[in-house]
């Protein structure tokens, strides 16, 4: 992910929330549409039909938000380049289902069920129109920093596993890897910390961290007043993985280079049976996208829009898949490879004519499967091709990977 949304947004799933989307309204919701509505024009939110609990938070919120906050939240968007996202649109269904119409599959149906039983969507779409979704994302990749004491999954189950493949990731590629930092995105954590809540919405909203705190104890409050969030813990805060860099960037904000593992989506993976090799998956596709950043591959192409995402994405599947099969690198048998990417990339992407589309399930599997068959094929199993050259070989092999219905 670049700074800039002019830039290559690369995160695998993030939290982003578009202002003025709609939840689907019912009889008993209908505040919700106007709500929303107002919202998209700019006009004041009308908040006089809520319940009383929830009216008095959203109303104390506003208070203390400036009177352009919309304007600073799309701005903050823009700035760190949270938009285009891998799995954004399917996040965002969940949140807005009447806005999106994505392919069914297992990750969107264990997504779907993510919301099931709120007592309250407007308490929902609220946290949406004011990003709150998009805090732990924030925090991670505003305040984030690799430590001995991370810890990687809900219970540090994959603690071990991600830290040892990050090691190893920096050894396998011939590119300067030493300052690429692997930090971990926690939502509980963030909600259950007025202070470090605070300085995240000072970036967004303006202030210090010392004038925003009432700001953070109130979005506290109101994630706290729906069961269904969990006070953070819910996936759905962190139902994403991301790798940074400013390399090359004429305007830097001097943040690190790095890889973030959220939550959510390494407990979507185990939910969907992807455990075990699809955290490592996602690790080696991120990692690939820090082998772009350093090869300046993302400006080397005469593609434009969404068949230049789609580009560095397949590659960065093909990258990926290259480490994880090679006998250097993860060393993993190439049919278990494969039958997780068959199963982790049926994603349901609804963005073809989006800048942020991916590719599509067979396409990003066939990326996939070129990738282990450049390993398992090479004469000498223990030589690592120079990335530069796996690029040359990825682009002569992209179109017959893009297409129609490709599968190998």
């Amino acid at each position: 992910m670049k700074k800039s949304l002019a830039w290559a947004v690369t995160l695998v799933t993030a939290a982003t929330c578009t202002l003025g989307t709609v939840l689907p309204a019912t009889a008993a919701d209908n505040m919700t549409a106007t709500a929303a509505a107002s919202a998209s024009n700019g006009s004041a939110i009308d908040t006089s039909k809520l319940d009383p609990q929830t009216k008095a938070l959203v109303d104390e919120i506003l208070a203390k938000l400036p009177a352009d906050w919309q304007a600073r939240l799309q701005a903050a968007n823009a700035k760190y380049g949270i938009g285009d996202a891998q799995w954004t649109e399917i996040r965002n269904s969940v949140i807005n289902p009447g806005d999106y119409q994505c392919q069914s599959t297992e990750l969107t149906a264990y997504a779907n069920n993510l919301l099931e039983g709120a007592e309250d969507p407007f308490t929902i779409f609220m946290l949406s129109l004011f990003g709150g979704f998009d805090l732990p994302t924030y925090d991670a990749l505003l305040f984030g920093s690799e430590s001995k004491s991370n810890t990687y999954g809900v219970n540090g189950e994959y603690t071990n596993q991600l830290k040892s493949e990050a090691k190893d990731l920096k050894k396998f590629w011939d590119i300067y890897s030493d300052d690429i930092q692997l930090m971990p995105m926690h939502g509980a954590d963030v909600f259950s910390s007025p202070e470090r809540l605070a300085r995240t919405l000072s970036v967004l909203y303006g202030g210090t961290t010392e004038s925003n705190l009432g700001l953070a104890d109130l979005f506290i409050s109101l994630v706290g007043s729906e069961p269904v969030l969990k006070g953070g813990a819910n996936p759905i805060f962190t139902f994403n993985a991301f790798a940074y860099s400013e390399k090359g960037d004429p305007q830097p904000l001097g943040i690190s280079d790095r890889i973030v593992m959220g939550d959510g989506i390494l407990e979507a993976t185990k939910a969907i049976g992807l455990g075990d090799t699809a955290p490592r998956a996602i690790l080696a596709h991120e990692f690939g996208h820090h082998v772009q950043y350093e090869d300046n591959l993302f400006d080397n192409t005469t593609l434009t829009g969404p068949e230049a995402t789609r580009r560095t994405e397949l590659m960065a599947d093909a990258f990926g898949t290259y480490f994880l099969t090679h006998s250097r690198g993860e060393a993993l048998n190439t049919k278990r490879v494969l039958g997780s990417a068959q199963s982790f990339y049926q994603v349901g992407d609804c963005s073809f004519r989006s800048n942020g589309h991916h590719g599509t399930p067979n396409q990003r599997l066939a990326a996939s499967t070129w990738g282990a068959s450049v390993a398992n094929e090479a004469s000498d199993q223990g030589h690592i091709l120079p990335s530069m050259k796996l690029d040359e070989m990825f682009e002569v092999k992209l179109p017959d990977i893009v297409k129609p219905d490709a599968t190998n």
